[in-house]
């Protein structure tokens, strides 16, 4: 375990970056954004390559923050429909930074802040207490995220929060993976099995029509592995659901280097997004990578019939992704 300066924010802010190693796995992991900014694995003949889209330097990300690359988002990952929600009667107004909604946390979300770190056994806790009316949430949220690698290289999120008043929270983290190797190109080629029988469909907006849809015969079906294609920027509703453990849903695998990356997690659902929007100017091109969002559903707090995201002060927030690195 090691940490390093990576580099300084406009406003004299140091930003620091640890890197995990184990189990012939690397992980980098950044204090500004909880950003995943590298993840080095081997493929089947043991050459190791990143496989996590990020940037080499802190001002490309400060220049380019609308993609999230490997980013911890919150307070609300996702979208909030209208940029607003009412909790107890009360309505908060949010930030709408996705046209009419509410995005990924506001304008200067979670993955635009500072954390501090504290270094664990086997990686890197990051927390920071997101002060009430932050982004036009309430309550004071005090929050912590560990990355951490067990003894096989498998990268473990493990998130907790509490408040000290009702508020809404669904955080995860946006990393996009190529397992050909970070800037090799397209991902379409890769292969995915989610286990998932249905989609929560959206509308002209991407903000879920609040109904269920079977992905059978369309092209949402990944029950079984396939090749991923384009297109799709869609929450998956998980046949487990919400579970106290993290239970294994999804599968992503590039046959011609043998990688594989198995996606387990606490979460009801889980948002496939191919990259199709990159609209800056970026080294990356629309496809070049595949984010797999574990998480609660988009606009949840504004979805009684969507499992909950609401945290009150007599509660805690837990919720854990961990992702696993094989080859075949």
């Amino acid at each position: 375990m090691r940490s390093e300066l990576f580099g300084t924010l406009p406003d004299g802010t140091p930003v620091h970056r640890w890197t995990l190693e184990r189990g012939g796995v690397r992980v980098r992991v950044l204090t500004y954004g909880g950003i995943i900014q590298s993840a080095e694995v081997p493929d089947r003949s043991g050459r190791c390559e990143p496989v996590a889209l990020g940037f080499d330097a802190l001002q490309d990300y400060l220049d380019h923050p609308g993609p999230y690359f490997g980013a911890l988002v919150g307070r609300y990952a996702n979208r909030i429909a209208g940029g607003g929600f009412t909790l107890d009667g009360t309505e908060y107004r949010l930030a709408r930074n996705n046209g009419p909604n509410a995005l990924h946390g506001g304008t200067a979300g979670f993955d635009k802040r500072v954390w501090e770190a504290t270094e664990t056994e086997h990686g890197v806790r990051l927390s920071r207490v997101s002060p009430d009316g932050e982004e036009g949430y309430p309550g004071r949220l005090a929050v912590s995220v560990t990355y951490e690698l067990d003894a096989s290289g498998a990268l473990r999120i493990a998130y907790e929060a509490t408040t000290d008043a009702p508020t809404v929270v669904n955080l995860t983290n946006h990393t996009y993976w190529n397992l050909a190797g970070a800037g090799s190109g397209s991902a379409a080629g890769h292969e995915l099995r989610i286990a998932a029988e249905r989609i929560t469909p959206t509308d002209g907006v991407q903000i879920p029509t609040g109904a269920y849809e079977d992905v059978d015969g369309t092209r949402f079906d990944f029950r079984d592995a396939r090749k991923v294609g384009g297109g799709i920027d869609h929450n998956y509703v998980l046949d487990k659901g919400v579970t106290a453990l993290p239970a294994e849903v999804a599968e992503l695998s590039d046959p011609p280097s043998g990688r594989v990356l198995t996606v387990a997690t606490t979460e009801p659902g889980l948002q496939l997004y191919t990259a199709d929007h990159f609209e800056e100017p970026l080294p990356f091109a629309a496809g070049d990578g595949i984010a797999l969002e574990t998480q609660h559903f988009p606009d949840s707090p504004n979805r009684p019939q969507f499992p909950g995201t609401v945290l009150r002060p007599d509660g805690v927030y837990t919720s854990e992704t961990v992702y696993g690195f094989s080859v075949r």
